[in-house]
């Protein structure tokens, strides 16, 4: 079973407005097992960049004017996450409303089909009531931090690997899913068959002297039902 947890840093809040994705992290996952393969690109969003945003992921238009632009990368991105893949994606609904409005711009009509997992959804459903962003959930988990001084998204994928592991149950059910399949032919077992055994056959008659002896003992019974005395 092949997952991929993915996410996007952007220019803004709303591709409708104008803002852009800057930055693509996925993290491949293999029967939830991180496999160690990546996918990162940087990207030229072709637009201005807000000082509050890059306060939050630190990608300035500088630093991102040599990147390549999103249509230079979609068939780099689309053969890494497949089409029969599960998104592993923390608030899902954000990301593939840019994700899906790129891929339109160079491909029209294009939208992404696969299966979604919300992380967001499942730490709700696992803490009704509590804070369940990023942060949050790694220091829930005990999962380091020291590393996210800005939003990345190939760190916060790596991060979401590991949140999402701990939210499906920890570690273990990994373990059963990373056993070297195998093909078990099942053997039914023959049926036991019992072969009669001959045996010669028995007398049951009552002998004279048997017969005498249990009349004998019927009349000592007193008062009994079958009016014998």
């Amino acid at each position: 079973m092949r997952e991929i947890v993915l996410d996007t840093e952007t220019t803004g809040l709303d591709p409708a407005q104008g803002h852009r994705i800057v930055e693509i992290g996925c993290v491949e996952l293999e029967n939830h097992i991180p496999t160690g393969r990546t996918f990162h690109r940087y990207l030229n969003p072709e637009c201005s960049i807000s000082e509050e945003v890059v306060a939050v992921h630190g990608l300035t238009e500088r630093f991102l004017s040599d990147k390549p632009k999103f249509a230079e990368i979609i068939d780099d991105f689309l053969g890494f996450i497949g089409s029969d893949t599960t998104l592993i994606i923390h608030n899902a609904a954000f990301d593939l409303k840019f994700l899906n409005f790129e891929l339109a711009r160079v491909r029209q009509g294009f939208v992404l089909v696969n299966n979604v997992i919300d992380t967001i959804q499942l730490a709700r459903q696992k803490f009704p009531g509590s804070r369940v962003n990023l942060n949050e959930l790694c220091r829930r988990f005990g999962i380091d931090l020291s590393a996210r001084n800005f939003h990345g998204a190939l760190l916060d994928s790596q991060l979401l690997s590991e949140v999402y592991l701990e939210l499906i149950g920890g570690r273990e059910p990994g373990l059963t899913f990373a056993a070297v399949k195998q093909e078990i032919s099942l053997k039914v077992a023959q049926p036991i068959r019992f072969e009669p055994v001959q045996r010669p056959p028995r007398s049951f008659e009552v002998s004279p002297a048997e017969l005498e002896q249990h009349t004998e003992f019927i009349k000592k019974i007193k008062n009994n039902l079958w009016g014998v005395s």
